[in-house]
């Protein structure tokens, strides 16, 4: 049992499961699926209503910022659906101990340490950074640019759908875009938007700022603003350049792989096919919306997509994947073995060993998750390898595309992408971190080599 003191959280009898915050924010998801499951079964959100793992899994898909589904979100959902979906993205995409601590800032709450320590592990910041701040200006700063957003949107649908569809619309999709989460009230997505530069840079722009993570856009915002901070963090220049770089990869790749066929990019072409090449190389990295037909792309294009959904986006941000830094930090490490050096360099800067050894962790826990979840939906599942693996890394990417499987799933099947989604959204070693007991040793061992390579 728990009791509260003076505004801290006492763990009392029972209580030890929740003493690490990575417990207590697998157990907030819980009690969230638990009563959104249940609600999207009824007729009041669904057209037809929904079995339990088809609702377990869209009310998943929807707060882990995901986006795939087992039915067609536009066309199964009612009003009162969507803007739960719509409620769960925002919770997802914040993330719900963000909206939670915010909520008690607003009432006067006085955080306790216990709870500004889970805040920190869900958003990865550092242990001395102030929660009250940084929360506000999250919340902040992610409904200015929702704003933004939903406006420029509505300069387009409004026209075409009038001025309640088409703000609508825009504020769905604004959101779903800013927290990468994919879901559209479109059937094929942006597929009938495939030559709009004002839908697809605008989406895509929501997606990449969003995807930067918090701590990058408060650092930059801190360096522009008035008070200005004369020198970004290393963090915040690592994932902007690997990000920038990233995404001209995915760009130019993804063009010379399919600027000649004829059921992708062909016949939209050059300026329009390349501002889609550019559309999927952002929304890859997380956001999950599709302006063409990935069923129609070469084995080439899918194979360059998946690592970009493993590589996913930035720490603290709306998107998933094992994270820009964590791929930067085992780049930065394999160039420094190789050259026989023992530090790790990037821009003037010595990264520490421990970030390293936890970059390589994160790799190899999540190349395991990917192995088995894999191996159990080629089981299960009557499908190919390749796209078996595409929807497996889509799923921990909390990604969204999907080239077919999701919607034919076993209910083991979307038991098992139930699983995928939350451990992609919370990171793999949260999920160690909670259920492996910490027993730290005093003893040292001689050392001795192991024969590696």
């Amino acid at each position: 049992m728990t009791s509260k003191v003076g505004g801290q959280v006492v763990s009392g009898q029972g209580g030890r499961f929740f003493s690490r915050p990575g417990r207590f924010i697998i157990s907030c998801y819980v009690l969230i699926l638990t009563p959104s499951t249940l609600f999207v079964m009824t007729d009041t959100a669904s057209k037809t209503g929904l079995g339990w793992i088809d609702a377990l899994f869209m009310s998943t898909s929807a707060l882990t910022v995901t986006g795939l589904g087992v039915v067609n979100n536009a066309e199964h959902f009612t009003i009162l659906g969507h803007l739960w979906m719509l409620l769960l993205m925002q919770l997802g995409g914040l993330g719900q101990m963000t909206i939670s601590m915010l909520i008690l800032i607003l009432f006067g709450h006085r955080i306790s340490m216990r709870e500004q320590a889970i805040v920190r592990e869900e958003l990865n910041q550092p242990p001395l950074t102030d929660v009250k701040s940084l929360i506000k200006a999250i919340v902040t700063f992610a409904c200015v640019m929702e704003l933004i957003g939903t406006v420029i949107l509505a300069l387009v649908w409004v026209p075409e759908y009038g001025i309640e569809k088409g703000v609508w619309y825009a504020f769905f999709h604004a959101i779903s875009a800013f927290n990468n989460a994919g879901f559209s009230l479109f059937s094929n997505s942006m597929e009938n938007y495939a030559g709009s530069f004002t839908v697809e840079l605008t989406l895509a722009l929501l997606f990449i700022i969003g995807g930067l993570g918090f701590t990058v856009i408060l650092d930059i915002l801190s360096y522009l603003g008035p008070k200005r901070n004369w020198r970004l963090s290393l963090h915040s220049k690592l994932v902007l350049r690997t990000s920038v770089i990233l995404l001209l990869f995915g760009t130019f790749s993804l063009y010379f792989l399919e600027y000649k066929n004829p059921d992708t990019l062909q016949s939209l072409g050059g300026l329009r096919g390349l501002l889609n090449a550019f559309f999927l190389s952002a929304t890859t990295r997380t956001a999950g919306f599709n302006s063409i037909d990935l069923m129609a792309m070469t084995h080439a294009s899918l194979l360059i997509m998946m690592v970009l959904m493993f590589i996913g986006a930035g720490s603290s941000s709306t998107g998933g994947g094992i994270k820009v830094s964590t791929f930067a930090t085992g780049v930065i490490a394999t160039k420094a073995f190789l050259r026989g050096s023992r530090t790790f360099c990037a821009f003037n800067r010595n990264i520490e060993e421990s970030v390293v050894i936890k970059a390589l962790a994160i790799m190899v826990v999540s190349g395991i998750l990917l192995f088995f979840a894999s191996l159990a939906l080629m089981i299960s599942e009557n499908a190919r390898f390749d796209i078996v693996l595409f929807e497996t890394i889509s799923a921990f990417g909390t990604v969204g595309l999907t080239i077919g499987l999701t919607e034919n799933l076993t209910d083991f099947g979307k038991i098992v992408l139930v699983f995928v989604m939350i451990v992609g959204r919370l990171g793999p070693l949260t999920l160690a971190y909670a259920l492996i007991s910490s027993k730290p040793s005093n003893i040292r061992y001689a050392k001795e080599n192991v024969i590696t390579g």
